[in-house]
């Protein structure tokens, strides 16, 4: 379906950051739009707000004032919802409050045309269960855009039961008109990034709460070692903790209690004390004018004399680690392996990349006196720092020796509690495991998955690429190893995953 013509008309309801916003990026993309709010006063002030946020790009240099005034000259505040029956796409950003809005459609439905597309941009409430009572439920959906809507690129498109197929095309096909990321998704709790994105602050408060280490030492490594722009600490700190929790609350409450999106105990205190993040000064961090800032817990620089790597097996996903050490100037061996694994040896010390199972298993399991387990990195050739856990017959000269290796290669070590599957390997594998039921529930493809939260949160991939690059059967024995440690449904393997892993398939 092709997208609406620049000279229909856009409505949009509500003109807070959200609504002023889309209005804003409806009329950057040519077309005249009408801004109301119930409140007096309040979508004048949200067109002023518009032309001062683009007078300030005009200030910098990246825009003349002739295009703000043009893109400005199409937004008009009006007074009534009245005043919006000849739109051709109404989109809502109200309170998220269910009765609220479909006293809002109800009224629409009775002033615009039969060709009106009605959109909310809820972030939290059922498409379907807003649309239940109009009479033509099948032109309804969802425009959910992220905030600040002007700048992020994601608007997922929502269809409810009743939404007509050829209506989320429009709005798909319209979206994409706009220069933004488009997604299809279906009306299910969290719709894709606010369910697919649980895990990623899930894992951190669990590895805070189980004392593998602090905040600043866990946001560092899913930066520098997975590549993600924020760690889940300062990222909900930025959120606000009250948010979060309460999305993640939605999500838990929305699927019945599943375990997979259990809220945490940790956050919950943090919102019960008010310490909700950089909101109210103290969250994880602390934000206060003169706080100090806390930084991560790295290893001291260790000098030791360092015996030849020895390289075993086929190195797959670790082989640029290996050829850094090259790099590096280190001797190298490499050998084949008896057991089909690809392990890492310094003298009688054995590193090997984690699977799930925690230092201490791993090593009874595979009759290894002193063994290191290290993290996954994003790419092993750039990262910057890694996780490493060591189990019980690693003694101070190993535990120096694996310093060492990983500083000479120019890599911040950061020694963590024996946990299963480390930092970012637990947490990317719990990522892909959410996107592959999402895929597996209908909720979207496994390539909108994978746009929406590279658009939407920034991942540095999409969850489904990054595992099929792993290898699904990598990936889903390092869920099952997660499950057999906690004994939690948790962490069980999405059906999907499983299937295609047994298959030797990949998603994308």
């Amino acid at each position: 379906m092709p997208a609406l013509a620049t000279n229909d008309i856009i409505a949009v309801i509500g003109a807070g950051a959200m609504g002023a916003g889309i209005a804003q990026v409806a009329a950057q993309a040519g077309h005249p739009v009408r801004l109301y709010d119930n409140r007096d006063g309040a979508a004048r002030e949200g067109v002023t707000g518009v032309r001062r946020q683009l007078e300030k790009r005009v200030a910098r240099g990246k825009m003349a004032q002739q295009e703000v005034d043009t893109i400005i000259a199409r937004m008009t505040p009006v007074d009534g919802l009245a005043e919006l029956a000849d739109s051709r796409l109404v989109v809502e950003a109200i309170v998220e409050n269910l009765e609220v809005k479909r006293q809002v459609f109800a009224e629409l439905e009775s002033l615009c045309g039969p060709d009106t597309l009605l959109t909310s941009n809820t972030s939290s409430l059922s498409i379907t269960s807003i649309a239940a009572n109009l009479e033509r439920p099948e032109r309804m959906a969802g425009m959910h855009f992220f905030n600040p809507a002007p700048v992020m690129k994601l608007v997922e498109v929502i269809s409810g039961l009743a939404t007509d197929a050829e209506v989320a095309e429009t709005l798909y096909a319209t979206a994409e008109a706009w220069g933004k990321v488009p997604v299809h998704a279906s009306s299910t709790p969290g719709f894709i990034v606010n369910r697919v994105a649980r895990p990623f602050y899930a894992e951190g408060l669990r590895l805070l709460q189980e004392g593998a280490a602090a905040p600043a030492t866990l946001d560092a490594l899913l930066r520098q070692a997975g590549g993600f722009r924020m760690g889940p600490f300062e990222l909900m700190d930025l959120i606000g903790h009250d948010v979060n929790y309460a999305v993640t609350r939605s999500v838990f409450d929305a699927y019945f209690g599943d375990t997979r999106f259990e809220p945490s105990l940790v956050q919950q205190a943090l919102v019960e004390a008010g310490r909700l993040g950089r909101k109210s000064g103290l969250g994880f961090y602390d934000y206060s004018e003169n706080a100090e800032s806390d930084v991560p817990d790295f290893a001291s620089p260790v000098k030791a004399e360092l015996p030849p790597l020895v390289a075993e097996g086929q190195l797959g996903t670790i082989a640029p680690l290996v050829a850094r050490a090259e790099q590096a100037g280190l001797e190298v061996v490499r050998r084949g392996s008896v057991t089909g694994q690809s392990r890492l040896h310094l003298g009688g010390l054995t590193l090997a990349l984690s699977d799930g199972r925690c230092a201490t298993e791993h090593a009874l399991d595979e009759g290894l006196e002193a063994l290191v387990l290290f993290d996954l990195c994003l790419d092993y050739g750039e990262a910057s720092a890694i996780a490493l856990a060591a189990s019980p017959g690693v003694d101070a000269e190993n535990r120096d020796l694996a310093t060492a290796l990983f500083q000479r290669l120019g890599l911040d070590v950061a020694w963590i509690t024996d946990t299963p599957g480390l930092v970012v390997l637990r947490t990317v594998a719990m990522l892909a495991n959410e996107a592959a039921d999402a895929v597996l529930q209908g909720v979207c493809s496994a390539r909108d998955g994978d746009r929406a939260m590279q658009a939407g949160l920034n991942y540095p991939r999409g969850p489904l690429a990054w595992a099929d690059d792993l290898e699904l059967r990598f990936v889903h024995r390092t869920l099952t190893h997660l499950q057999q440690s906690y004994g939690e449904e948790r962490y069980r393997a999405s059906f999907l995953l499983r299937r295609k892993a047994l298959a030797e398939e990949s998603f994308t």
